[in-house]
């Protein structure tokens, strides 16, 4: 769906996206994850054509891309912008036309998503009287109105609270059943792992995790350990053998060793009531964590833990 062959995209002084390759493979739910800064944006936009790369080339459904291929594509900028003062069913229609719809195809759109996702009742009424999510909803209808081909959205989960979360998420999940490419970008390391079919992270311009989940843990290894006490416990990473890094997640502790587990295993018990130990691959976050702060020490200092 997406070929990027060496592609560099550089602003003045800044280097932004510096000789990068991205593949993205047809009907595929596809992460698109980094730090803040990174390139993913700029990335976006380069695909999009709203910049173009100093050199390079991007294909879009196999050929160079074309400006007439954005009515297949549905963009959702991390920054909203949907106008305030229009009526939400006057401004669904007004992007379905410049999405290429006749105007009863936009409303018989318009309002087969409201009824989806609830928003049936407000569809005369003015954008800025609708709350936060109510608005983010209206701002994804307008994205996905036209059924495109391929959807790329810019951290399309930021803001959104538990239940309407869920609800984009499961039109995601429906629109990449009926065909639809998806691209997003996201700080969600949750949301990636449970959604993504394939992940791709880029650092300083470059690319540096690119496969599925399942791949990308296995090369980091079982090198992390999982485990909780009944009672409260002072830890830190001296106290556990071969341990290099240690984290409080709340309930539970995440280690990450290059010694022998069965060492670690003897010392957790011998420092509390033990219930919960595991060898598991490691997070996503936490292999996140591990590029984009490779030197930052995040040894738990003592602390209760409940």
């Amino acid at each position: 769906m997406i070929e990027i062959n060496q592609v560099t995209k550089q602003f003045r002084e800044h280097l932004a996206v510096d000789r990068f390759d991205l593949s993205v493979p047809e009907g595929s739910i596809f992460g698109f994850i980094g730090p803040n800064g990174s390139g993913k944006t700029t990335t976006l936009r380069m695909i999009l054509r709203i910049i173009e790369p100093d050199s390079g080339t991007i294909e879009v459904f196999g050929r160079p891309h074309h400006i007439t291929a954005n009515n297949s594509i549905g963009y959702l900028p991390e920054e909203r912008g949907l106008y305030r003062k229009m009526t939400v069913m006057r401004q669904l229609i007004y992007f379905g036309k410049l999405k290429g719809l006749s105007k009863s195809q936009a409303m018989d759109a318009a309002n087969e998503w409201l009824k989806r996702l609830d928003l049936v009742d407000w569809k005369d009424k003015k954008l800025e009287t609708l709350s936060k999510g109510m608005s983010q909803k209206i701002q994804f209808i307008a994205t996905v109105l036209a059924r495109p081909r391929l959807l790329i959205l810019d951290e399309p989960f930021t803001g959104l609270d538990p239940v309407n979360l869920d609800v984009i998420r499961q039109a995601l999940l429906d629109l990449q059943r009926s065909g639809t490419t998806l691209l997003f970008s996201t700080h969600d390391m949750h949301m990636a792992e449970e959604m993504c079919d394939h992940i791709c992270m880029i650092y300083k311009g470059k690319k540096v995790l690119d496969g599925s989940l399942n791949r990308i843990q296995a090369d980091y290894g079982e090198d992390t350990l999982k485990f909780r006490f009944r009672n409260a416990v002072h830890l830190s990473a001296e106290d556990l053998p071969g341990v290099t890094h240690l984290k409080n997640l709340g309930r539970f502790w995440e280690a990450r060793h290059g010694g022998d587990s069965h060492k670690i295993l003897k010392a957790a018990v011998g420092l509390g009531e033990l219930e919960h130990f595991e060898v598991v691959h490691p997070s996503l976050h936490d292999i996140f964590v591990r590029i984009a702060q490779p030197d930052q020490v995040i040894d738990a200092q003592e602390v209760d833990h409940a």
